[in-house]
């Protein structure tokens, strides 16, 4: 079960490999809000992605003896990144099990960092399945993208990070906009802010086809999403929140918010024109949130978390202003 110490644990496993990410301020952005935004930029992490931090915290605690026969993970791309570039570090084998119509620029990279790259149909195959009979063939060990109590441990350490940051700028209380897809970072944060700074409330944001997060905790209970609507938010499109996450979540999160995909768009924008900072869809919803959900959002200032930016070259200059 992750908890503070768990977390406290990560940071220390993960210092010196991760990077203590900026927080970004633009007043031009705060116009556009309607107040202060400080966006901490994950788009900056290792491999582009927050998810370095969960990777790493999760195989750096393997035990020797396992973590030399290797890992194997199931991603669209960002997860897939971290697990693969932690593998290289440490000088073993990973596969990378990734749906065929994920973006190739993930698919990539993630071949470029060292991994064997399983493709798979998301439509007709389940790659939970798929993972645990390539784990189970090849000795491997699964590092799950977010239903792991090290990997919310390692998700978790931008929590102390804000709490530190926010603090710094004067900012002790207000809401925490945080992307979301299984919740790994949303709970790990969430864990850290309550014991280093309970008066940040963490918000939960989504792509508006796949809301399965913000409908779970107006429901309080597990809701999944139909089918597989066309997003452009590729990195948090999961079918339901975890299983391990959604209690955390639950019991510590304010009400979900959701975005369009064209309010994503214009968020990627105003995160390049204002912070000069390239973020990806999946890593845009939070800013997308605070921008166009300001009367859902207290407060005269907020953290938003912009998570990844992995984002193909030809699909950004379409966001870009002429």
């Amino acid at each position: 079960m992750t908890d503070i110490a768990l977390i406290k644990a990560a940071a220390e496993s993960i210092k010196g490999k991760a990077r203590l990410t900026p927080l970004l301020n633009s007043p031009l952005l705060d116009e556009v809000a309607g107040r202060r935004v400080y966006v901490k930029a994950e788009c900056l992490q290792k491999t582009g992605s927050f998810k370095f931090r969960g990777a790493c915290s999760a195989v750096s605690a393997l035990p020797q003896n396992t973590r030399c026969r290797g890992v194997i993970a199931f991603s669209s791309g960002n997860h897939a990144q971290g697990v693969a570039l932690v593998a290289r570090m440490h000088g073993i084998p990973a596969v990378i099990v990734m749906p065929a119509d994920a973006p190739k620029t993930k698919i990539a990279n993630t071949r470029a960092y060292g991994a064997e790259v399983v493709l798979y149909d998301r439509k007709a195959e389940d790659r939970e399945s798929l993972g645990r009979r390539l784990a189970g063939e090849r000795g491997l060990t699964l590092i799950r993208p977010f239903d792991d109590p090290q990997v919310i441990a390692g998700q978790g350490t931008i929590g102390l990070e804000l709490a530190c940051q926010l603090k710094a700028e004067g900012v002790h209380a207000g809401d925490v906009l945080v992307p979301c897809g299984g919740g790994g970072m949303s709970s790990g944060i969430a864990l850290a802010l309550e014991q280093a700074a309970p008066d940040l409330r963490v918000r939960t944001c989504e792509p508006e086809d796949y809301d399965d997060v913000a409908r779970s905790l107006a429901a309080r209970t597990l809701l999944g999403n139909e089918g597989y609507p066309p997003s452009i938010c590729d990195a948090i499109v999961t079918p339901r929140p975890g299983e391990m996450t959604f209690p955390i979540l639950q019991r510590l999160c304010g009400p979900g918010l959701s975005v369009s995909d064209e309010e994503v768009c214009a968020a990627m924008m105003h995160a390049f024109t204002h912070l000069k900072i390239v973020v990806e869809p999946g890593g845009a919803v939070a800013l997308a949130a605070a921008l166009f959900r300001k009367d859902l959002i207290a407060g005269d200032a907020i953290a938003v978390v912009a998570s990844g930016g992995n984002v193909d070259p030809q699909f950004f200059r379409t966001v870009l202003p002429v």
